[in-house]
């Protein structure tokens, strides 16, 4: 075997392709997605403008294009469904696409017809991007787009699931906290998409015994510019000062901002929520559903350090299922409890009602700021 052989050079596993295809897609360039019936060129819509728009019309085409739209969008345009759904693009036509796609009040124009296998993969390829979940899709044939990035619906598909086998630590060290000296940051690589994810560990939990979890997903806007929309910082500092006050636990601290939407979608969101929309209206406003985050890389995570029996700091229930679901014993549930302002409110109550999280506004009310 060659030395370029050894190094991957000229070749590229199944993940390497969608990793590939996530660059374009976030860059803005269409990628080729082949099925075993089909092969189309995928872009998301948020980056069809009237040039590209142009260019693409200019390729031969294998068929008409489509808008690939997920069902909460559909709904929102008056054409509700339970499973995601496309419509014609007779003309590449920018202005209607964007409509479509995101007008707020938007109606659907045209047939929507049931999504294809291979454009459901074109909205989890635009997902795991964290771009807008609408798709253009123009069917084509490889030989007449011969320098564009190609990857299989299959390996979409597999995609997450081998990302999660591939987590390996990439870095450690200790970093002391504020109310928490003791604690070692532990880097992972791999987990969902490009992003490296990190576990703090908090003073010495005995793996031999139920140790604290917490699975905290990024927030940006709460955990670092102290947001009055969420309470997301502080249940972050107050779970790390608990383990620390305590046995010691580990923190995830996991890159799926905006509840798996990206920080571009969770602002749009936010811009919803000032026009009215609670925070799940927004989103489904915008095509997404409920939660879009998964958590078997997080369990994967606890495993390499050496803890499967947790004691989770949770109020979300599905956190817990997917702990359980990935093998781990979650033998008990711990409230974590931030501050409730006046811009937060609406936001746990959509939460606690529309989600199932374990809010009690009485114990919120005993924490409100004076």
């Amino acid at each position: 075997m060659s030395s370029a052989d050894r190094l991957g050079i000229g070749s590229a596993s199944s993940t390497a392709f969608v990793e590939r295809a996530l660059g374009e897609l976030r860059s803005g360039r269409p990628v080729l997605l082949q099925s075993a019936s089909e092969e189309a060129l995928v872009l998301g819509a948020e980056a069809l403008h009237a040039e590209t728009a142009e260019a693409l019309a200019a390729l031969e085409t294998a068929g008409p294009a489509r808008l690939v739209l997920p069902a909460p969008r559909l709904t929102r345009l008056g054409a509700p469904r339970a499973t995601a759904g496309s419509v014609a693009l007779p003309s590449l036509d920018a202005a209607r696409v964007e409509v479509l796609a995101l007008g707020l009040d938007a109606r659907i124009d045209a047939p929507v017809a049931n999504a294809a296998p291979l454009e459901l993969a074109a909205l989890d390829l635009l997902a795991l991007a964290l771009v807008l979940p609408a798709a253009v899709v123009l069917p084509v044939r490889r030989e007449t787009v011969p320098g564009a990035v190609a990857v299989s619906a299959q390996d979409v598909a597999r995609f997450r699931k081998e990302q999660a086998a591939s987590l390996r630590i990439v870095g450690r060290a200790r970093v002391p906290l504020e109310g928490a000296r003791d604690c070692e940051f532990v880097v992972f690589r791999g987990g969902e998409g490009l992003r490296d994810q990190v576990a703090v560990v908090v003073g010495q939990p005995d793996p031999a015994r139920p140790v604290a979890v917490r699975l905290h997903s990024a927030c940006l806007t709460g955990d670092l510019f102290g947001s009055l929309k969420c309470d997301c910082g502080d249940q972050l500092r107050d779970t790390v000062a608990r383990m620390a006050a305590e046995e010691g636990g580990i923190l995830l601290y996991l890159d799926q901002e905006g509840r798996g939407n990206g920080i571009a979608n969770k602002i749009r969101a936010y811009d919803l929520q000032a026009q009215g929309f609670d925070t799940f209206d927004a989103d489904a406003a915008l095509g997404f559903g409920l939660d879009q985050r998964r958590f078997e890389f997080a369990a994967e995570m606890l495993r390499q350090l050496g803890v499967t029996t947790v004691r989770l700091h949770t109020n979300n229930p599905q956190k817990v299922a997917a702990l359980k679901r990935a093998g781990l014993d979650v033998v008990a549930e711990q409230r974590v409890l931030g501050r409730p302002t006046q811009e937060n409110v609406r936001y746990l109550a959509a939460k606690r009602d529309r989600a199932g999280h374990a809010i009690d506004f009485e114990q919120l009310a005993a924490r409100a700021p004076d």
